[in-house]
C-alpha cells in the first residue's frame, strides 16, 4: 500500500507540473485559433502522462531498456494524440469559417443559408439561431417595406385631401371678397364645414403621431363596458341616421374595465363611423360586448360586403382605405390605425374578420383584477 501511494504521488507530481505548463500555454494562445488550443490540450494530456510515467519509472529504478520501451510507447501515443487534435481542430476551424461566411452574407441584408455538412452540436445550435434570426429580420424588413409604402400613400392622400378643401376655401373666400355671392350665409356655412373637416383631419394626424411616438398619455379609470358602448352608440347615432343605417346595440355583458374613457370612446367611435360609412343605406351596424374569462371583447359588425382576404392584414395600417370591395371614405385612412394604437396602449388587441354580408371588428380588452 505504501508503494502504491508513493507511485501515485510521483505520477501526480509529474502530471501537475505538465498541467501548470499547459495552463500557461493555453493562456498565451487564448486569442488564437481553436485548432491551436486543441493541440495544446492534447500536448498537455500526453506530457502529463509522459511526466507521470517517467517519474514513476525513475522512482522504481527501471532498467534502461524498460525505460526506453516505456518512453517509446508513450511517444507513439503522443504522436497519435497530437495528429488527432490537429485534424479535429482543422475540421472545427473549417466549419467555423463556413458559418462565419454564411453569417457575413446574412449581415449584408441577405437571407441566412446554413453551411452544408455535419457540424458540432454548438455550431449547429448557433446555425439554427442565426436561421431563426434571419427569418425574423425578413419579416421585419417586409413589415418595414409595407409601412414605408403606407407612409408614402398617406402623404399622397393627405396632400390630396388637404388640397381639395383648401382650394374650395380659397375660391369661396375670393367670391365673398369680390361680392359676387348671392347667398353669403350659405358660403359661410360651407366654409365652416370645410374648416371642421380640416380640423378633424389635423386632430387625427396629431393623435396618430402621439401614438407612433409613444407619447399617448392615458388616464385610466374604472368604468363599465355597458357605459362605454352606450356612449359610443349615442355619439354615432346622428351619423347613422344621416346615412340611413340602423344602429343596433346587441348583447352587452356587464363587466368592469380600467381604461381611459375619452380615448377608448374615440376608438369605438372610429369603428362605428367606419362601419356606418361602408354600410349601404337600410343596412345594419351592430355592437355587442361579451366577457370571455379575463377579457372583454367589444364587436362592431357592419354590412360592407367583406374585405378581400389578402387585405385583412393591412386594415389597421396607416393610410389604408380599402380596395374595390370598399368605397374609399372621405377621411385619410387614419381612423383604424388610431383604433389599433389606442387599444394596444390599453394592453389589448384589435382584429377584423369577414362575416356573412360584411365584417366584424373585435376589440379585446383585459378585465382588471379584483
Amino acid at each position: 500500500m505504501k508503494d502504491l501511494l508513493l507511485i501515485a504521488a510521483f505520477a501526480l507530481a509529474g502530471a501537475v507540473s505538465a498541467g501548470l505548463l499547459g495552463a500557461a500555454a493555453l493562456r498565451l494562445v487564448r486569442h488564437r485559433s481553436v485548432a491551436v488550443s486543441l493541440t495544446v490540450v492534447a500536448a498537455v494530456t500526453v506530457t502529463a502522462m509522459l511526466a507521470g510515467t517517467l517519474a514513476v519509472a525513475q522512482a522504481m529504478f527501471l532498467s534502461p531498456h524498460d525505460l526506453y520501451v516505456v518512453t517509446t510507447v508513450v511517444a507513439m501515443a503522443s504522436v497519435v494524440s497530437l495528429l488527432t487534435a490537429l485534424l479535429l481542430g482543422r475540421w472545427v476551424v473549417a466549419r467555423s469559417r463556413a458559418l462565419t461566411a454564411a453569417a457575413r452574407d446574412f449581415g449584408a441584408d441577405g437571407d441566412f443559408l446554413a453551411p452544408v455538412g455535419v457540424s458540432t452540436a454548438e455550431l449547429a445550435d448557433l446555425s439554427r439561431e442565426l436561421a431563426a434570426t434571419s427569418a425574423r429580420l425578413a419579416e421585419s424588413r417586409a413589415r418595414e417595406r409595407a409601412l414605408e409604402s403606407s407612409r408614402r400613400e398617406l402623404v399622397a392622400w393627405i396632400s390630396h385631401d388637404l388640397r381639395t378643401p383648401l382650394a374650395g376655401l380659397r375660391a369661396m373666400s375670393e367670391a365673398l371678397e369680390d361680392g359676387v355671392v348671392p347667398d353669403p350665409a350659405r358660403y359661410h356655412r360651407r366654409i365652416l364645414a370645410e374648416v371642421d373637416r380640416l380640423n378633424v383631419m389635423v386632430g387625427d394626424l396629431f393623435e396618430l403621431s402621439r401614438i407612433h411616438a409613444g407619447a399617448l398619455t392615458l388616464v385610466p379609470s374604472r368604468m363599465s363596458v355597458y357605459d362605454l358602448v352606450d356612449e359610443a352608440l349615442a355619439g354615432a347615432d346622428p351619423l347613422a341616421r344621416a346615412h340611413g343605417v340602423r344602429l343596433v346595440g346587441g348583447r352587452v355583458d356587464q363587466a368592469p374595465l380600467e381604461v381611459d374613457g375619452k380615448e377608448m370612446t374615440r376608438a369605438l367611435a372610429n369603428l362605428l363611423v367606419n362601419a356606418i360609412r361602408h354600410t349601404p343605406a337600410d343596412g345594419t351596424v351592430a355592437v355587442d360586448a361579451a366577457r370571455r374569462d379575463d377579457h372583454v371583447v367589444v364587436s362592431v359588425t357592419d354590412g360592407c360586403g367583406g374585405i378581400p382576404p389578402e387585405d385583412l392584414s393591412r386594415v389597421f395600417d396607416t393610410g389604408w382605405r380599402g380596395t374595390r370591395a370598399r368605397t374609399p371614405p372621405a377621411g385619410a385612412g387614419l381612423g383604424l390605425a388610431i383604433v389599433r394604437g389606442i387599444v394596444e396602449a390599453h394592453a389589448g388587441r384589435a382584429e377584423v374578420h369577414n362575416v356573412k354580408g360584411g365584417c366584424r371588428f373585435d376589440v379585446t380588452l383585459p378585465v382588471p383584477a379584483g
